[in-house]
């Protein structure tokens, strides 16, 4: 028991620090696809720079919304998954795609504002689809309890 608590919690912080490190990447670079739009040139340098700058510092805002995404998403996955335990993995890679849009989506239907500029195009939200399917990949994959073989 108390190595399943231990295995899922470490599941679910690495699946959120790696859904926020890659959707965090992906915002920055929407954003810079809208300067790049306008005619300016954006090195790969720059590119680099303004990831690594949003990757730091998102973190107040970006990484608890998106661990209560998963808070909500990874447990009604987990409850399917009883009824359908061959789609395991599916089902995560689902919940967390499907979190993360959703958090945008409520912020827009909420605040009638997109947060997050990026957000506000198809791709913008299928690339944090993305970030949140990746997220839940990872917590399927470190989550799955480990038989010993003899």
């Amino acid at each position: 028991m108390h190595n399943t608590i231990v295995r899922n919690v470490g599941s679910f912080f690495v699946a959120v620090i790696a859904a926020y490190i890659l959707g965090a990447i992906f915002i920055s670079q929407g954003n810079i696809a809208s300067i790049v739009a306008m005619d300016f040139d954006i090195s790969v340098a720059q590119r680099f720079d303004a990831a690594l700058h949003d990757v730091a510092h998102m973190t107040n805002i970006y990484l608890p919304v998106i661990a209560v995404s998963y808070l909500i998403a990874m447990p009604v996955a987990s409850l399917i998954i009883k009824y359908a335990p061959q789609r395991r993995m599916i089902l995560y890679v689902l919940a967390g795609a499907v979190g993360l849009v959703t958090i945008h989506l409520t912020m827009k239907l909420l605040l009638g504002i997109s947060g997050i500029a990026p957000t506000r195009t198809v791709v913008g939200l299928l690339a944090q689809a993305v970030a949140g399917g990746v997220g839940g990949y990872l917590f399927h994959v470190i989550s799955l309890k480990r038989t010993v073989s003899s």
